[in-house]
């Protein structure tokens, strides 16, 4: 899907984008955070403040961003940051989606670039997306977008990756309680379902599908 389409709200979509050249842009911590800060603090219809500016006095903001906040663009559903790309499962509830997005890609290649004194674009080219469009894909690239630190070969399980949903999804009953558009409400059945599939690698093919098409 091309950015210039127009995104429906009420629409469920996966996004994500990839580093320019497979580039490392969230190996360490304060990357990785600084991203999911962009994610929530441009998340309102009418931001108008820099996010740069706007730490300066705040600087221990500290977001969860699959909590449902009021006026919101997105609602996040699943999320997992990976060292060269990022993976967002969201609902759009209202604004434009693919301006909120830019911001959120602009404002941290301009934090990235500072940081480590570079220049140039950081990402491959504009943001991909793709509906969801059953119940059946939805928990599909749900467990894609968790499980993917570990079909990657970077931890054992996926609990232990710090920047993705997963752990929330498990050790918190109130997630899938307000997350209702994942038909699972159980986390232990969640777990069991993204973990104890063991012919997960034999269907890959068949979830990578339900990605692109």
């Amino acid at each position: 899907m091309r950015r210039k389409e127009k995104f429906s709200e009420g629409l469920i979509y996966h996004v994500f984008n990839k580093s320019i050249s497979n580039f490392g842009i969230f190996q360490y911590d304060d990357s990785c955070y600084r991203f999911i800060q962009a994610i929530d603090f441009y998340n309102q219809e009418y931001q108008t403040k820099s996010l740069g500016i706007f730490l300066t006095k705040n600087k221990d903001f500290c977001p969860n961003i699959i909590i449902p906040k009021q006026n919101s663009i997105i609602k996040i559903l699943s999320y997992c940051l990976m060292p060269d790309h990022y993976h967002l499962l969201l609902k759009i509830i209202k604004g434009d989606f693919s301006k909120y997005l830019g911001t959120v890609e602009n404002s941290y290649s301009r934090f990235f670039n500072l940081k480590y004194n570079r220049k140039g674009p950081l990402w491959q080219g504009s943001f991909k997306a793709v509906r969801i469009k059953n119940n059946e894909q939805l928990l599909h690239v749900s467990r894609y977008i968790h499980i993917n630190p570990t079909t990657s070969n970077l931890i054992a399980k996926p609990e232990n990756w710090r920047y993705s949903s997963y752990k929330d999804f498990i050790e918190n009953n109130e997630i899938l309680e307000n997350i209702k558009e994942i038909s699972i409400r159980s986390t232990d059945t969640y777990k069991k379902f993204v973990e104890n599939n063991v012919d997960y690698q034999k269907k890959l093919k068949q979830i990578k599908k339900f990605l692109i098409d």
